[in-house]
C-alpha cells in the first residue's frame, strides 16, 4: 500500500462521506470513472482507512437488527450488543426494560390506549419510563400471586397511567384459576368486566415472549406437572399474556383457555402494534414461534436469542 494511494483514498472518502459529495462529482475531478471511485471508497474501508461506527442512544446492532426485521417481517427490530462483561439474568432484564420504555415513550401518540401484559421485563420498562402522552393504560391479563409480590406488577398498570395522565384499567385477580365457574365469575365483577371491554380499544400494546417449558413461563410455573404435559402433548412452544402458540406460530386452544383472565387470540391480533419483548436463548424457540404468527410488529431482544432465532429461520429456507 503507497502513501499516495493511501492519501487519495482518504481524500476521496473525506469528500464522499463528510462533505457529501456525489461520486460522479468526484469521478470528474479526478478524470477517473464513477465505477473507480467506488472502488476506492470499498477498498478504504476494507484495509481500514474509513471505518464506520455507529453512536446510538443505545448499544443496539443495526446489523441483527436488520436481519431480525428482514426474516421475520417486523416493522421495527431492536437487538442489544452483547455486554462488554458476563451478565446475569436481571441486567439483560434492566437492559431489554429501558430500551422498550424508550421504544414506547417514541411511539406513543395521546390518541392510543395502551396494553400491558404481564411479565417481569415489562415491569422493569414502566419503572424507566419518565413521561409519556396522555393514555389509557390497559392490564392485558391477571398476575401470577406468588410472583407479584415480589415484582409489585399489580403497581404496573396504575403507576404508568399516572405518568401519562390517562386513565388505567387494571385488572387485580391471579393469572390463573381453579376451574372456569371462578374465571367466568370474576370476569362478570364490575371493575374487570370494564377493563375486558377496553381490549378491543387498544392501539399499541407491550407483551412478553415465554417458553412452553419451566422457569420460561408464568403460566406454565403456576400448573400442575399433570397440566403442563397435557399442553406440551398438544405442541405448545410459546405463550403470550397467557395465550399459547405452537411451533408454527399458530394460536394454540387448550383448557386453559377457560381458567385464566386474560385478553384473547383473536384480541391481541386486533391490536395494530405490538411490541413484544423477548430474551435469552432458552427462548429462541419461542420468540421463532410467536414472531412467525405475523402478530408482532416490534420486536426488542439480546444478540444470542437473535442469532439463534435467524438460524432457527434459516434452517427453514
Amino acid at each position: 500500500m503507497s502513501l499516495t494511494d493511501s492519501v487519495q483514498a482518504a481524500t476521496i472518502a473525506h469528500r464522499f462521506y463528510v462533505r457529501g459529495h456525489s461520486k460522479l462529482d468526484i469521478a470528474k475531478d479526478y478524470s477517473i470513472s464513477r465505477f473507480k471511485v467506488a472502488r476506492i471508497l470499498d477498498w478504504a474501508r476494507e484495509i481500514g482507512i474509513v471505518k464506520v461506527t455507529f453512536d446510538l442512544p443505545f448499544p443496539i446492532d443495526p446489523g441483527l437488527s436488520g436481519e431480525l426485521a428482514a426474516a421475520y417481517g417486523l416493522r421495527h427490530a431492536f437487538v442489544l450488543e452483547r455486554a462488554s462483561q458476563p451478565e446475569g439474568r436481571p441486567e439483560l432484564r434492566r437492559r431489554i426494560g429501558a430500551l422498550a420504555a424508550s421504544v414506547l415513550s417514541e411511539l406513543a401518540t395521546k390518541d392510543d390506549v395502551i396494553g400491558l401484559s404481564w411479565a417481569r421485563s415489562v415491569n422493569v420498562m414502566t419503572e424507566q419510563i419518565t413521561s409519556l402522552p396522555r393514555c389509557a393504560v390497559v392490564q392485558l391479563c391477571g398476575v401470577q400471586a406468588g410472583m407479584d409480590m415480589r415484582d409489585r406488577s399489580v403497581e404496573t398498570v396504575s403507576g404508568l397511567a399516572r405518568v401519562s395522565g390517562g386513565d388505567a384499567y387494571p385488572i387485580f385477580a391471579p393469572l390463573v384459576l381453579p376451574d372456569r365457574r371462578t374465571t367466568e365469575t370474576l370476569r362478570r365483577q364490575p371493575g374487570i368486566a370494564e377493563t375486558f371491554g377496553q381490549f378491543r380499544n387498544i392501539t399499541k400494546a407491550v407483551v412478553s415472549i415465554g417458553a412452553w417449558q419451566e422457569n420460561e413461563s408464568t403460566v406454565y410455573d403456576s400448573l400442575s406437572p399433570s397440566e403442563r404435559d397435557s399442553i406440551t402433548k398438544r405442541g405448545a412452544k410459546a405463550e403470550v399474556a397467557a395465550r399459547l402458540f405452537d411451533a408454527e406460530g399458530n394460536a394454540l386452544s387448550t383448557g386453559l383457555a377457560h381458567h385464566v383472565l386474560a385478553i384473547s387470540h383473536e384480541e391481541l391480533r386486533q391490536v395494530p402494534e405490538v411490541i413484544a419483548l423477548g430474551y435469552t436463548t432458552p427462548k429462541a424457540e419461542a420468540i421463532d414461534a410467536v414472531l412467525r404468527s405475523g402478530m408482532v410488529s416490534t420486536f426488542i431482544t439480546d444478540a444470542d436469542a437473535a442469532r439463534r432465532a435467524l438460524e432457527l429461520a434459516a434452517a427453514r429456507g
